[in-house]
């Protein structure tokens, strides 16, 4: 059996295993068959605590959720598989915890052969259409396979968090999927509709700024439940039988356990989640089963005829023996203690180096570690124990996000550390850490930011308490290196380098600190290895090119800039480079192609119209070549060659301003196009 299949089995038997003394209530289902092929609307709230919704929320009022809570049936137990939205969904869209389909943090992509919810509905004949209102759910993460209608209009356009927003606000993802649900369709529908209001930073609009002064997150939560009620009352008037099911993909600490927000840690105010299903099959009421999320897959699977194994919905289906789920990102990120978490009825269990336990019934709010010589329900210390823990270097950050996409991911709070960490037995805990999260946050955003004095004496502060933190070593070394400070820079990769020995990626920081000195000759030898042993890794392959570029052999470089833009969608600087690549080399057709591909992404930011114009006047495609130095405005730098060719091609084509067009060019003329004009022999015809 393969890893995959195993993982795949793991999924799947801790699903089915019997639940001892905790069966499935008999308001789960009705004794009646469900409506066959109901039009579904599946709604994720993002960031959305278990008590911040619903009829039993303190201190925030969510009429509309309520609404929709006494219409259905109330799951008051059911818990993420992860603290952070892409890996949350990743399970909610596939019915496997992270272990199974290998998303374990924000920023990385599904695999190609993942199953996923949309995939088989619209095989069944759904018209599917998602609407996301995050980023890091963008269609290039992988879940938009199967959608007729992926609907993440924040991430196109530009190529800056400013003018291409890494997220939009409930009011605009409610009116884009409205205005979907009155497109007539003969098919049923199943919608996806994707909330990120309660996200930090909290800043609800009126009047819930005002209703709730001192709670802003609550505020932003207000604020998103009504826009599920505008939702949901669209919904309910397609007509015919109709299932909606509206669950969180992880909650916010804020400041329980000494977490502010999310993503870190596991204890409930992360991974206890509110969760709802209405429609065919459902008598309303509650239940205290304790469910995954990772559920929603089968259940709507099930309101769709497609198998009922698993579902939440069937009267006598099986409730969980054992509900797990993880926090990866510490370790992953920083080294420290990897976290399993395990929920049986209300006894939980967290392993992260030692073994917590807490009795939710008595301690909701998991303030009173039993430790581990609690009475441990069967299975559940071999469930945790038997939870395949990703490998570091095998889940690293990809290399392949564009700049954009990094400033989109980090202007949500969302930064992955840029090396694969050092892994020892003795790693702190998470748990133990929380106090150091808030500064690791800032020191990573500013970093992003490119704000690199800023961010070293945090980075001082995280390496002063972790001394093991390669990243932040590495990311302290690249500050001095980007400030010039090499003397520093190059003693704090040697210090990363006697922290991690075999670390490809302190050789690949190293490579590229030499490359930014252009000591290729220190360089060449670090980067060539690091191509040879991650021949895909982006930065690696854009400091090779520079390398050519310098030696002169163009062809390489253009090899090398091909293969980047074959890893990632191609940014407008990326094609920009590749044009002037091939245009050096002659290349003019492809030239041309990748300047005008710039263009189209770039708009009117695009400044290399004077290398259109000349690559078209080159081809002797004359009205092309008009047009696009036309375009080159009098404050460029280039507009003397501009005025230069643009005479040439007036010349060439006739123009009855032509004379006027030569003297333009004489009067415009500089250093560099004063001798040209001179020799030229059309302009003396």
């Amino acid at each position: 059996m393969s890893r995959r299949e195993v993982l795949y089995a793991l999924a799947i038997t801790l699903l089915v295993a019997a639940c001892r003394g905790n069966s499935a209530p008999s308001s789960a289902a009705s004794a009646t068959a469900p409506v066959p092929h109901p039009s579904i609307l599946l709604v994720t709230l993002d960031t959305t605590r278990a008590d911040a919704v619903g009829p039993d929320a303190i201190g925030v009022q969510t009429p509309a959720f309520n609404a929709l809570a006494a219409r259905g049936l109330r799951f008051r137990r059911a818990y993420a598989t992860v603290p952070e939205t892409l890996p949350s969904h990743t399970s909610i869209m596939t019915g496997l915890y992270p272990a199974g389909h290998a998303i374990h943090e924000n920023g990385r992509s599904l695999q190609a052969g993942a199953p996923v919810l949309a995939e088989r509905l619209h095989q069944a004949g759904y018209r599917t259409a998602a609407f996301v209102s995050s980023f890091v759910l963008a269609k290039q993460f992988g879940l938009a396979r199967g959608f007729d209608l992926y609907d993440d209009e924040f991430a196109k356009g530009a190529t800056s968090p400013e003018t291409n927003p890494a997220e939009r606000s409930a009011v605009k993802t409610t009116d884009a999927a409205i205005a979907e649900l009155q497109r007539p369709a003969t098919q049923p529908r199943f919608v996806w509709v994707h909330y990120n209001d309660p996200h930090a930073p909290y800043n609800p609009p009126e009047p819930f700024r005002s209703r709730y002064p001192d709670k802003p997150y609550l505020g932003e939560v207000a604020s998103m439940d009504e826009q599920l009620g505008r939702l949901v009352q669209a919904f309910d008037r397609l007509g015919g039988p109709v299932a909606i099911l509206v669950v969180a993909d992880h909650g916010e600490g804020l400041g329980e356990h000494g977490e502010a927000q999310h993503g870190a840690l596991v204890y409930d105010a992360t991974m206890h989640v509110p969760l709802v299903a209405a429609g065919p099959g459902v008598s309303p009421g509650t239940t205290d089963v304790t469910v995954s999320t990772r559920r929603v897959f089968f259940t709507v699977l099930d309101w769709a005829g497609l198998g009922s194994a698993h579902s939440l919905l069937r009267s006598g289906a099986p409730a969980e023996a054992i509900v797990l789920g993880e926090g990866m990102k510490p370790f992953l990120e920083y080294g420290w203690q990897p976290q399993v978490m395990a929920v049986s009825g209300t006894f939980k269990a967290i392993e992260a180096g030692k073994i917590e336990t807490y009795d939710l019934a008595s301690d909701p709010r998991e303030t009173r570690n039993l430790g581990a010589g609690a009475n441990f329900p069967p299975g559940l210390r071999k469930a945790m124990d038997d939870y395949p823990v990703a490998s570091p270097a095998s889940a690293r950050t990809p290399d392949n996000l564009d700049e954009a996409a990094r400033q989109r991911l980090a202007s949500l709070g969302y930064i992955s550390a840029g090396a694969a960490p050092v892994v020892r037995k003795d790693a702190p805990r998470p748990a133990d850490m929380a106090g150091l999260l808030d500064t690791i946050d800032k020191a990573s955003g500013l970093f992003t930011a490119g704000l690199y004095a800023q961010a070293m004496p945090l980075l001082e502060q995280i390496r002063a308490r972790d001394p093991y933190n390669l990243d932040a070593t590495l990311r302290l070394a690249t500050a001095h290196s980007m400030l010039g400070q090499n003397g520093q820079a190059v003693a704090l990769f040697e210090h990363a380098a006697s922290l991690a020995p075999e670390s490809p990626d302190v050789r690949v920081y190293l490579g590229l600190h030499y490359a930014r000195t252009k000591d290729w000759g220190r360089a060449l030898p670090l980067l060539e290895k690091a191509s040879a042993e991650t021949p895909d890794r982006v930065a690696v392959l854009e400091a090779l090119v520079d390398a050519r570029t310098e030696q002169d052999d163009i062809a390489d470089a253009i090899r090398l800039q091909q293969k980047i833009n074959s890893l990632r969608s191609p940014t407008g600087d990326d094609l920009v480079k590749l044009g002037e690549l091939e245009m050096e080399a002659g290349q003019t057709s492809a030239a041309t192609a990748a300047f005008e591909g710039a263009r189209a992404l770039q708009g009117q930011s695009f400044t290399h119209d004077l290398e259109l114009g000349v690559l078209y006047l080159s081809a002797q495609h004359f009205d092309k070549a008009r047009t696009a130095l036309d375009r080159v405005p009098p404050s460029s730098p280039d507009y003397s060659m501009a005025l230069f060719k643009r005479a040439q091609v007036s010349v060439l084509l006739r123009e009855p301003d032509a004379t006027a067009r030569i003297d333009a060019a004489k009067k415009g003329a500089d250093a560099e196009t004063r001798p040209l004009i001179d020799r030229e022999k059309l302009f003396k015809q």
